[in-house]
């Protein structure tokens, strides 16, 4: 199974922001499964592959929405 998530923002700061925050998953990724987050622009592109059960290709799914989600009200907070 393979996806890619693509995420856009208003500002290319923003984007590496939201990069940077998601992307130690790329590092933390179990056996089977590869994610590779990028930024390009004001984009954060996220590439996953997934050798794995349907259910933990939805969750990383489900995780790196989470966490970018989890980013952008920081990055809110903080510019407030």
């Amino acid at each position: 199974m393979q996806a890619t998530v693509t995420l856009e923002y208003k500002d290319e700061k923003t984007a590496r922001a939201i990069a940077e925050a998601v992307s130690p998953d790329n590092f933390n990724a179990p056996i089977g499964l590869k994610v590779k987050t990028e930024q390009e622009n004001n984009r954060v592109i996220t590439e996953i592959e997934c050798e794995c059960k349907l259910a933990t290709f939805t969750a990383t799914i489900d995780d790196l929405l989470f966490s970018a989600s989890t980013a952008e009200k920081t990055l809110q907070l903080i510019t407030k």
